[in-house]
């Protein structure tokens, strides 16, 4: 029987679980050294010994980081509506309106234009999202920022060890976050990192996480239980020590990917623009939008691969986030979301699991000519 290839696979191994046990027998399983040792090893990995602090998920980093950073009701932050929930709830959260914008077309990214276009005397700050491992258009976007007075706050959630012409992700906005979901590049469980612009943030975040006390009974301010445990952060620290090996695969194994359905008629296979280092979080094809769902139905039923469809529904339409955005139209951002297509782009895969892939890809595509 054919082997089923998952569209995503986190990587857990003995390191992993021996680092988990050393944890459990010392007694100490709470948010204590093991995050301490943990926030310094990815601050110095991925951002440059930026100050950082761990929590308990990527969307507590982002909601925290807009607390931190200062954001409220009565404030809007600008946010790109072709991404996760979460960059738009966390902006609600605060009680901030998210001002849902337009991406380009190349890298499903933030479009400046539209960024631009959406400035009003409440816009506080931009929240550009490193969508599938591909940076936003860092310069176009900064100099926005720089030239309105306002705040860049980063989503780096899928984005561990991508760059802009030489700089890493998450070191330029006043936070950012990274998540540490299992299937992200890496994990520790459940988890996430934000990386900070000052001292001050990186404080707030640490209050913030603590029901609002940096000492024991002495809260500050209204709080969170959001506060990363010992045991995920021990799995992180592992992790940390493969991530680099496991982006040099994906990378590998996306080239290895657009090689073999290079002109194979009805895909676009990703482009990467010029000064970006992509870490494919996700490899994302577009498809014709009348094709992708029996595309993907023929992976699963006929090649057994898996696919995913990453986001079929836009922020701007979803019930959640509708009151944010009466009849606003979004025609690029529609557009992806009625095309795209996530194939497996893992470290875990084989050569023989891509070849799978392009074979199976170039039958179902050529079967519904």
């Amino acid at each position: 029987m054919v082997e089923f290839i998952p569209a995503a696979k986190p990587i857990i191994g003995d390191e992993e679980r021996a680092a988990v046990d050393r944890v459990l027998r010392s007694g100490m399983i709470a948010q204590g050294p093991e995050v301490a040792a943990f926030e310094r090893e990815f601050a110095e990995h991925f951002v440059n010994g930026r100050e950082t602090a761990a929590v308990n998920s990527g969307t507590s980093g982002q909601h925290l980081g807009l607390l931190a950073a200062g954001v409220g009701a009565g404030d809007e932050v600008i946010v790109p509506s072709f991404t996760f929930a979460a960059t738009a709830n966390s902006v609600a959260l605060t009680g901030a309106t998210p001002v849902f914008v337009d991406i380009e077309p190349d890298y499903f990214t933030i479009a400046p234009d539209a960024v631009r276009a959406a400035i009003t005397p409440r816009t506080k700050g931009i929240m550009g999202v490193h969508l599938y491992g591909h940076p936003y258009l860092v310069d176009e976007i900064d100099a926005i920022a720089q030239e309105h007075g306002l705040a860049i706050y980063e989503d780096a959630a899928q984005a561990h060890g991508a760059s802009w012409n030489g700089r890493p992700v998450g070191t330029y906005g006043d936070f950012a976050m990274f998540s540490l979901y299992p299937t992200k590049n890496m994990t520790s469980g459940e988890g996430g990192m934000v990386t900070c612009g000052s001292a001050e943030i990186a404080r707030n975040v640490r209050v913030l996480r603590n029901q609002g006390m940096e000492k024991q009974y002495e809260n500050e301010v209204i709080g969170f239980n959001a506060r990363m445990t010992d045991i995920h952060a021990a799995i992180g620290r592992v992790q940390l020590t493969k991530v680099d090996a496991w982006t040099a695969q994906r990378q590998a194994n996306a080239a290895a990917l657009t090689a073999g359905l290079a002109g194979l008629a009805g895909v676009q296979t990703p482009k990467v623009a010029e000064g970006a280092v992509h870490v494919y979080h996700q490899y994302t094809i577009r498809v014709d939008a009348g094709e992708r769902d029996r595309i993907r139905q023929a992976l699963n039923d006929e090649h057994q691969i898996g696919s995913g469809v990453y986001y079929p529904i836009p922020n701007h339409r979803l019930p959640s986030l509708t009151r944010f955005a009466p009849g606003l139209d979004l025609p690029e951002t529609e557009k992806a979301a009625a095309e795209v297509l996530s194939l497996p782009v893992h470290p875990s895969l084989t050569d023989g699991d891509i070849e799978r892939i392009v074979s199976a890809m170039t039958a179902v595509l050529g079967a519904g000519a």
